[in-house]
């Protein structure tokens, strides 16, 4: 399934309805307010990112296709942060965003201390537009659809998707032969009618149906419900549950969550609706795309806030069964896939350390020097001198253990996140190949004898030199082993 990721760029997607800007006011509660009995909020950081169906649309980019986004915006402070927050994905077409002098552009701000959410602030408009907007909106939608391979309709309730400009859309998707996608707002789902898939969650799907959806049989039920009163299949999210669905013909699917931890579930059902999107318009088929849009959204629960989910993070989730920010375990890898979770910690905002050497006979000083590297950093790298490399610097008697005992041996001390080995005398090419945050040595070296040392730091990284512990060698260890017994005096 990795090779089918790189059909990702040839995919094209329309994006069409509720476009939101998600601004996060981060800082730390140290007081309750003597006004009132709230926390006071210390800020130290403000960052605004694309929400509703512009976080759709963010996700569909980070994932390599393109997209053109339909909505509604104001003209206003929170358009200008929103197109900011769209033009640093690559990708994505604002060209038909309609742009309105009577409305703000819809606006979540959500108060955090101490990574907790403490209050939301809403600034939204609640009336009906206008007319003119619809069919404005109606019209740039027509030209997003004839250019694009997929539709999706991204319904916050909002106002964008009247019954004007859902009935237009899904008409002209089924004119065209083009497949439709519906993330659900409306209780009621037949105005969705003619789509081909629809994507509630749970509490959605409940509120459409009146009926219980807490086991697998009644999310079936459910779903068959609205099934019947929409023609379309069902896809339900189930937050740790995974993803339930019910195609129109065939046995319905069940696949469990990915996510091995969660720190926020915000926008991930945006992010399902995108890794199913994306795969569907890259010629998937139904389940293979259902499976990217599973990992996509386990990985981006990891998260915190509305974020986005790249196709690095995807690769090296199918590559190793899991989010790549949760791998800790010390594995032995290869290059290809230490660059592939390089290119995923760094998208998850993960500083990596790199540490080198033989590690032969492991003793209390090697110890000491990877539990240094790993305070350091989010994810430690050990890179171990192969057994043939070993033997050029160290002699034929060289390497006691093989490479695979020592990257075990390795790999099994806290801290060490992975293992990787290298034929060179050096690692100064893995070095330049992964680029890491921080270069670890211990302190018997000065900074310019450190292989590697010029390469870090002219990526913006830094260099630590790690205190040693006395007397610890493997060279005096195995000097000691093999010296002759002395003899016992009389």
């Amino acid at each position: 399934m990795i090779e089918s990721l790189e059909r990702f760029e040839r995919a094209r997607i329309a994006v069409i309805g509720d476009v939101m800007l998600d601004v996060y006011v981060e800082g730390s509660v140290e007081r309750i307010s003597p006004e009132a009995p709230v926390p006071v909020i210390h800020q130290v950081a403000e960052r605004a990112v694309p929400g509703g169906a512009a976080n759709v649309a963010a996700n569909i980019a980070s994932l390599g296709a393109a997209v053109t986004i339909v909505g509604l915006i104001g003209r206003d402070a929170a358009a200008d942060m929103l197109r900011a927050a769209l033009a640093a994905h690559a990708g994505i077409d604002q060209a038909h965003l309609v742009a309105s002098e009577i409305r703000h552009t819809t606006t979540k701000t959500r108060l955090i201390g101490y990574h907790q959410q403490v209050a939301r602030i809403d600034r939204e408009d609640r009336d009906a537009i206008s007319e003119p907007v619809e069919a404005t909106l109606i019209d740039r939608a027509m030209e997003a659809i004839a250019a694009a391979d997929l539709v999706v309709l991204s319904d916050y309730g909002k106002g964008v998707l009247t019954d004007a400009v859902l009935h237009a859309a899904i008409a002209e998707a089924r004119r065209l032969n083009k497949l439709t996608i519906v993330d659900p707002k409306r209780r009621d789902f037949s105005v969705y009618r003619g789509a081909t898939v629809i994507t509630p969650n749970r509490a959605e799907l409940e509120r459409a149906t009146g009926m219980a959806c807490e086991d697998d049989d009644q999310v079936l039920a459910a779903a068959a419900a609205a099934q019947s009163a929409t023609g379309a299949a069902i896809l339900v999210t189930r937050s740790e549950r995974g993803l339930t669905l019910v195609p129109r013909d065939g046995e319905a699917i069940h696949l469990r969550t990915v996510a091995r931890q969660v720190f926020d579930v915000s926008g991930a059902g945006d992010t399902v609706v995108a890794g199913l999107a994306t795969g569907l318009a890259s010629g998937l088929p139904f389940v293979e795309a259902m499976k990217i849009a599973n990992l996509a959204a386990g990985i981006v629960v990891a998260k915190a806030g509305t974020a986005t989910v790249t196709r690095a993070e995807l690769v090296a989730g199918l590559q190793f069964g899991t989010s790549a920010a949760d791998i800790d375990d010390g594995r032995l890898v290869s290059w290809p896939e230490l660059l592939r979770l390089r290119a995923a910690w760094r998208e998850n905002g993960l500083t990596v350390g790199f540490a080198n050497g033989c590690f032969d006979i492991v003793h209390p000083g090697h110890v000491a020097l990877l539990r240094q590297a790993a305070r350091h950093c989010d994810k430690l790298v050990v890179a171990l001198n192969s057994d043939t490399s070993v033997r050029r610097l160290k002699g034929p008697t060289r390497p006691v253990q093989t490479e695979q005992a020592r990257a075990h041996v390795i790999g099994s001390i806290k801290g060490v996140a992975a293992v990787v080995t290298f034929p060179q005398d050096t690692p100064y090419e893995l070095i330049s190949a992964l680029k890491p945050d921080l270069l670890v040595k211990g302190s018997d070296y000065s900074e310019d004898r450190v292989v590697g040392a010029d390469l870090v730091k002219a990526s913006g990284g830094i260099v630590l030199l790690a205190e040693l512990v006395e007397g610890q060698s493997t060279t005096a260890l195995l000097s000691r082993a093999n010296a002759p017994p002395t003899s016992e005096p009389q």
